[in-house]
């Protein structure tokens, strides 16, 4: 069974009157003469005293002399005696045609004039007759501007056909019907004080028509329609009440649409009820300049009541110029990065019905070049001695100064240093403080003379935290209390806690200890020796920290390996040289 189809109407309210509706697929493609109107196609006209075919012709049609033809249309016996109340129909194919042109082009957008004719690449300046079959593709935009300045913003995987672009008489107001069966379309339609005007948007679901307003329309992959209105005032009727009869539309019920207002119609027809649209998303903490090169990242808070949004990025405010559109099942927006410059981003948040909320609109600038150096030591979170320690980053090609900032905060609020650095990317801490930081790092270059010839600083890397911390003390020789004389050689030192040691040991040949012996980590401040060859050795002690710091080498301490021979005086036994006597 064909499913019932529901058609939006948007008649005058005051200064301002919309119709909205949800609008699918349309192939696109470039401007020559289209098709014959189907009969269809007309203009209810009531009939007011003094009215005539003759004077009706005039005014909406090409040339006077055609009122035979509306004769013909109306049944009329008298053309110059009409009943008041009553209704003409004014077919659209008899007025003057109009052509739209391409504003912007993002993408693979095609045009398609006649059914048949193959598909071809729309262009900024191109034409577009009557009759036009848009198609735009994943991640594309298109923006058409109408004979009467409505700006038509055609989003990603759309499809839109310009069913009509007529004009009321030789100088009348502009006529256009737009059709669309995939996707969804933005429309701004400028004030005008033509009461005649007309602006539909009809899709498979229902009929729209505008004045002097800005809404949105789009259809979902189940058919639902929804429509989002910004300014101006909508009337919407389903067009399973306004199909069976050309004159249905003007007896069906309507339902109304205020500012700020959306709704939504159902795959059967059926017209929700209004409801107010979602606020805008809260855009205030983004950052004014983006700079990452490789991803264009913005993340927003989540907004009350949102199952989604909808974000744009454009060239310009009024968003005609798109260079990316996507739909993000939260806050965390995510494209390909953009070129360095001035760029706008427009958010919605769609709510449970799937209506499309109030925009917010925020500007931001990408900025990414030059790029910023790379981060060489301390690894993030390391632990650096206090006074000497150093921060280091890679350098970059073509690039000769540096930015270097240490901060308390990752904000940066208080910068505690902020220095260039020429030719090298390296910064030491001096008398930083002990305590928890972060820095980051930028590229300069000289801009030419033609460009001003001031410095051209790239974004920061993000920070990186380090930590500041005092270097464990040397230990002394005298700190080594050694027990030795005997063939068991005892080890011990003062040490604080969560310290740790590392302890080498060398012949006394060997002060510079370029062949220890033996190289141990120790848990404890101890060390015993045995099975060591009776002799004398050095031994040296470096102590580890539990903030990761390690302290210097301490002093060697000499020690003395024993045979375990004593003489009766009780001391060890030795050669005339003064060698150690061991057992035969």
């Amino acid at each position: 069974m064909t499913p019932t189809i529901p058609h939006i109407r948007w008649t005058p309210c005051a200064a301002a009157a919309l119709a909205l509706a949800a609008l699918t697929g349309l192939a696109g493609r470039s401007a020559q003469a289209g098709p014959p109107l189907p009969q269809s196609d007309e203009i209810a006209h009531a009939v007011k005293e003094g009215d005539t075919l003759e004077k009706l012709a005039r005014d909406y049609l090409a040339m006077p002399r055609q009122w035979p033809l509306l004769q013909a249309r109306n049944k009329v016996a008298d053309p110059r005696r009409l009943q008041p109340g009553s209704v003409i129909w004014i077919p659209v194919r008899l007025q003057p045609s109009e052509s739209a042109t391409v504003q912007f082009v993002q993408g693979a957008v095609t045009a398609q004039a006649r059914t048949g004719d193959a598909p071809v690449s729309v262009s900024p300046g191109g034409k577009l007759e009557e009759g036009t079959a848009l198609q735009v593709g994943p991640e594309s935009f298109v923006a058409v501007k109408l004979a009467d300045g409505t700006v038509v913003r055609v989003q990603a995987q759309s499809e839109l056909q310009l069913r009509q672009l007529r004009r009321r008489g030789r100088a009348g107001s502009v006529q256009s019907v737009l059709e669309m069966h995939k996707g969804g379309v933005e429309s701004t339609v400028p004030p005008s004080t033509e009461p005649l005007r007309r602006f539909e948007i009809r899709t498979p679901l229902a009929v729209t028509s505008v004045r002097g307003t800005h809404f949105s329309v789009a259809m979902a992959d189940s058919g639902q329609t929804t429509a989002s209105v910004l300014n101006g005032s909508v009337a919407v009727q389903s067009r399973r009440d306004t199909d069976s009869h050309p004159a249905a539309s003007l007896t069906a019920p309507t339902a109304l649409l205020a500012p700020g207002q959306g709704l939504a119609v159902a795959t059967d027809g059926t017209v929700g009820a209004a409801r107010p649209l979602l606020p805008p998303p809260d855009t205030s903490g983004m950052p004014a300049t983006l700079g990452d090169a490789g991803l264009l990242a913005i993340d927003l808070p989540t907004a009350p009541g949102a199952t989604r949004y909808l974000a744009q990025v454009a060239q310009d405010e009024a968003l005609t110029q798109v260079l990316r559109h996507g739909s993000f099942a939260d806050g965390r927006l995510r494209w390909k990065a953009l070129e360095d410059g001035r760029y706008y981003l427009a958010v919605r948040a769609v709510d449970d019905a799937g209506i499309a909320g109030q925009p917010a609109v925020q500007p931001f600038t990408v900025k990414t070049r030059p790029v910023a150096p790379l981060y060489q030591s301390p690894a993030p979170g390391a632990v650096v001695p206090s006074g000497s320690a150093e921060l280091r980053c890679t350098e970059v090609p073509g690039v000769r100064w540096y930015r270097v900032q240490v901060a308390a905060d990752q904000k940066f609020s208080t910068p505690l240093r902020d220095e260039q650095r020429l030719n090298e990317c390296r910064l030491p801490i001096g008398t930083l403080a002990v305590g928890h930081y972060f820095w980051r790092i930028a590229s300069l270059l000289q801009l030419p003379a033609e460009q001003g010839g001031q410095a051209d600083q790239g974004p920061f890397a993000p920070p990186q935290p380090f930590t500041v911390a005092e270097r464990p003390a040397t230990l002394s020789a005298q700190a080594m209390q050694a027990e030795d004389g005997d063939p068991t050689v005892r080890l011990h030192w003062p040490a604080r806690d969560g310290q740790r040691f590392r302890l080498q040991l060398a012949t006394a040949a060997d002060p510079a200890f370029e062949q220890p012996i033996q190289s141990t980590v120790l848990d404890t401040p101890s060390w015993t020796g045995s099975n060591l060859p009776a002799g004398e050795y050095l031994v040296r002690i470096q102590v580890l920290d539990g903030s990761g710091l390690e302290s210097e080498f301490s002093p060697p301490r000499k020690i003395r390996v024993g045979t375990g021979l004593r003489t009766g005086a009780g001391l060890p036994l030795s050669s005339p040289g003064g060698a150690p006597v061991g057992r035969p």
